[in-house]
């Protein structure tokens, strides 16, 4: 049985778009890798990128032939100080060279060597071919990629149980009716049962560490974006919201850093609007940082970013101003196992699915974990969840210009509420009163994706995507 960890779902990368700039890049940086270990990277050869399918119809928009230039340059998307990013790609396309190691450069023509193919490889949406050439044209070497979504990648040929952890975790689970069955079984919540599978491959330390450390990030992406004006980049010209209606709800004075900013939000008691401003805001932040190529956290995709942060610092700001390092760990537990369950179910991809996918998705996994939090028993987590899906079923995939900006910052923000609201009613539900299990909406939703036209499956090829032009008319 496959297992994928939370922090398989929970991954540290650059925006906008993990399944096409995350994944390209990791792709771009496995190729590389490979070329090297098998030594054919010379000054006599050449590199050449073929995007295929919504990488080629959005790929401009989500800067994926970037993302594949930064990991051809073997920097990691982690790491790499995102304010060089700019300078690093002027300089390739100035030079017409690409160094991939610090002994060799090649000759490089992003605008030749990067095609935009219009036609889709069968086993995804998001296929890349990378190749290696001789002088007079020849391949001398050759690697199929797909970008499944949520930054995973698979290399055609690849056995698909070589992607995932091959040791036995002591609970092995394919839906949320294994996961339920352990939680009765062993008295447990969902965040004991996933913490029991991680301290199979880590110290309870290093679990709790890391976890932490993805907090960080997310939590930086929110005072970020809720501190920095303007317009987006790319020909929209989309105007940065999250800073003008946080100067709105609080001054800025009193706090120089997102720790200090944090513990002054604690101290507020807004009323209920206000509350929803700020959640709308921190969600708007997190999404805006992520389309201007800043560091967010998959959660569990780029652009459904917002949603598990927004909902988190709902939770330690307005609900339970008390909670520690304790609370943070449990909720990023319970919401990767929910996310984990969905992509083995059904999909993460909008390129699959549309953004029932990501922000249906994301949403599912915060109310399940703010269930939990809120004292809520494993079966209302999974209603928590299933209520979320439930009323994010359908919803296309359709950024206008290929950006991730419009409609996707603001799904973020309409997720983060959804996913309170659920809770709220989970709360209030028994388990036998329920009508439509988890297992059960993950099943339509993963049918509903594939009757999905696939105008509405990020190719900006439907939707709102070429309504927007008829509004401009």
């Amino acid at each position: 049985m496959e297992f994928i960890s939370v922090f398989d779902v929970f991954k540290i990368g650059v925006g906008p778009s993990s399944s096409h700039t995350l994944g390209p890049w990791k792709a771009a940086l496995k190729f590389i890798s490979h070329c090297k270990q098998l030594n054919i990277l010379s000054v006599d050869k050449s590199l050449r990128i073929s995007l295929f399918g919504s990488l080629s119809l959005t790929g401009k928009g989500h800067a994926t032939d970037l993302a594949v230039m930064m990991g051809l340059t073997g920097q990691d998307p982690v790491t790499v100080d995102t304010s060089a990013i700019s300078d690093m790609i002027s300089n390739i396309r100035h030079l017409k060279k690409i160094k991939v190691d610090e002994m060799t450069v090649l000759d490089f023509d992003p605008d030749f060597d990067i095609a935009f193919e219009k036609d889709f490889l069968p086993y995804h949406p998001n296929g890349m071919v990378f190749s290696v050439l001789q002088q007079d044209g020849t391949i001398v070497f050759k690697e199929t990629y797909y970008s499944v979504g949520g930054g995973f990648i698979v290399l055609e040929g690849e056995p698909i149980t070589s992607l995932s952890n091959t040791l036995i975790h002591p609970f092995p689970i394919q839906n949320s009716k294994e996961l339920l069955s352990y939680c009765k079984v062993h008295n447990m919540d969902i965040s004991d049962i996933v913490m029991n599978n991680e301290l199979v491959d880590r110290t309870e330390d290093e679990v709790r560490n890391q976890l932490i450390t993805i907090w960080d990030v997310m939590l930086d992406s929110m005072y970020i974006g809720c501190h920095c004006g303007g317009y987006l980049p790319g020909n929209l010209k989309v105007k940065r919201r999250a800073a003008d209606v946080i100067s709105k709800l609080h001054s800025s004075d009193g706090y120089n850093n997102k720790l200090n900013w944090l513990e002054t939000i604690r101290g507020l008691t807004p009323g209920f609007q206000d509350v929803m401003k700020w959640v709308g805001s921190f969600a708007i932040a997190v999404n805006e940082v992520n389309a201007s190529f800043g560091r967010v956290v998959t959660a569990p995709t780029n652009g459904s970013a917002g949603v598990i942060p927004a909902v988190l610092m709902y939770y330690l700001c307005f609900v339970n101003k008390k909670a520690s390092e304790n609370e943070i760990v449990k909720f990023l537990l319970t919401a990767g196992e929910i996310g984990s369950i969905f992509k083995k179910g059904s999909t993460i991809s909008a390129a699959m699915g549309g953004c029932q996918a990501e922000i249906g998705v994301s949403s599912a996994m915060a109310a399940a974990a703010l269930t939990e939090l809120m004292g809520g028993t494993p079966d209302q987590c999974t209603i928590a969840a299933e209520v979320a899906m439930e009323h994010h079923l359908g919803m296309t995939c359709d950024p206008i210009g290929g950006l991730v900006q419009v409609p996707c910052i603001e799904r973020n923000s309409m997720g983060a509420i959804k996913a309170i609201n659920a809770a709220a009613i989970a709360l209030d539900r028994n388990a036998e009163d329920i009508k439509v299990p988890l297992d059960n909406v993950i099943i339509t939703m993963w049918e509903t994706a594939q009757d999905m036209h696939r105008k509405y499956k990020e190719t900006s090829e439907g939707g709102l995507a070429t309504a927007v032009y008829i509004v401009d008319c």
